[in-house]
Parts: structure tokens; C-alpha cells; sequence
């Protein structure tokens, strides 16, 4: 096989892994995140933005399970989909941050985990070529986010008490997970290091 056909094989896989139907409901994701913002501050419709944000929570529902179910797994996809969710729940906790000063903390803590996190799964792929899917505590952290912003969106007059208590709860789990994201990043790397130690003796 030539140069050029062996070019074009890997061009069909990488397309053909990219546009995958998990893949195009990230996408999908990607492109509600303006109307749910819309819907939010300019219309100023709770309803809606309830309705837009549930189909965009039901996606990421979705598009995991045809990826488990069909195996339709890829490492863009694995990349993909984290990078829809964050930017989902970042819009909408911008958008909340204008009734509910209080958010300020959860974005403040996400934007830290996140650029930490992004960080150290590029360290970890440039030493080890894996691309890791969310743990437990990610997934826990993900609901209990969906809830208090559904909570904060649906309940407009929410008791102040209330709000400060789901916020603050929310805002500790995800520096545990943040916390045992970093651990389990150090592990892999210590591991790659001592089986490439192992490996040279």
C-alpha cells in the first residue's frame, strides 16, 4: 500500500471516528449552550431554559449509553464530551451568577479543576498515550451539579438559606473530586515511571 493510500485510510478512520452519533449529540450540546443563555437572561424564561438544559442533560445521558452500548468509544469522544458538559454547566452557572451571587464559588472551584485537570490528562497523555473517562466522584459531582442549577433555575424565589447550603455542598464535592482526580493522575504517572524503570534494568 502507497504513502498516499495508507494517508487516506487513516484520514476515513479519524473522520469516521470523529462523527460518530455520541460525538454529534456533543456537538449538539455545544450548539444549545447560546440558546439556554438566550432563554436565561434575555427571555428570561425559567420554563424554557428548564425544558433546553433537561434535553441537553438527556443527550449527555444518551450519547454515553449508544457509546457503551455500540461501542463507540474514541479517545475524541472521550475528550469531546467532558469539554460539552463543562461548558454546559460554566454557561449556566453564569447565568445563575446574575440572580445567585453566591455561584461565584462553584465557578471559581470548577474553573480551577478544570485548567488542573486539563493540565495534568495532557501530562498523562503525552507520557502514556491514555485518555481516562470520568471517575465515580466525577459522575456524583456532575448530578449534584445538574441539581442545584436546575433547583436555582426552576425555584426563582429559593430561600437564601437553602441556596447557600446546596451551593456549599456541591462546592466541597468538587474539591474531593478534584482532590482524587489529582491523586489518580500522580498514581498513573508514578506507575509509567516505574514500569519504564523496570523495563530498561
Amino acid at each position: 500500500m502507497s504513502n498516499t493510500e495508507n494517508f487516506r485510510v487513516r484520514d476515513k478512520l479519524t473522520r469516521g471516528q470523529i462523527l460518530t452519533i455520541p460525538n454529534l449529540l456533543s456537538f449538539f450540546r455545544l450548539a444549545l449552550i447560546p440558546v439556554i443563555v438566550w432563554l436565561y437572561v434575555f427571555v428570561k424564561s425559567p420554563e424554557w431554559t428548564t425544558v433546553v438544559f433537561l434535553v441537553s442533560g438527556l443527550t449527555d445521558i444518551v450519547d454515553g449509553f449508544i457509546a457503551r452500548k455500540f461501542n463507540m468509544v474514541s479517545d475524541f469522544g472521550k475528550a469531546i464530551d467532558p469539554i460539552a458538559d463543562k461548558l454546559t454547566q460554566l454557561a449556566m452557572l453564569l447565568c445563575l451568577l446574575t440572580n445567585f451571587p453566591l455561584i461565584a464559588l462553584p465557578i471559581t472551584v470548577m474553573v480551577v479543576k478544570e485548567v488542573g485537570a486539563f493540565v495534568l490528562r495532557l501530562i498523562v497523555y503525552k507520557k502514556t498515550e491514555r485518555v481516562d473517562s470520568a471517575d465515580w466522584h466525577g459522575k456524583v459531582n456532575t448530578v449534584l451539579l445538574y441539581a442545584i442549577m436546575l433547583l436555582h433555575i426552576i425555584w426563582v424565589a429559593i430561600p437564601e438559606e437553602i441556596s447557600t447550603v446546596c451551593i456549599l455542598a456541591t462546592t466541597a464535592m468538587m474539591i474531593l473530586s478534584c482532590t482524587l482526580y489529582s491523586i489518580a493522575g500522580a498514581r498513573i504517572l508514578i506507575d509509567h515511571r516505574r514500569n519504564k524503570n523496570n523495563s530498561e534494568k
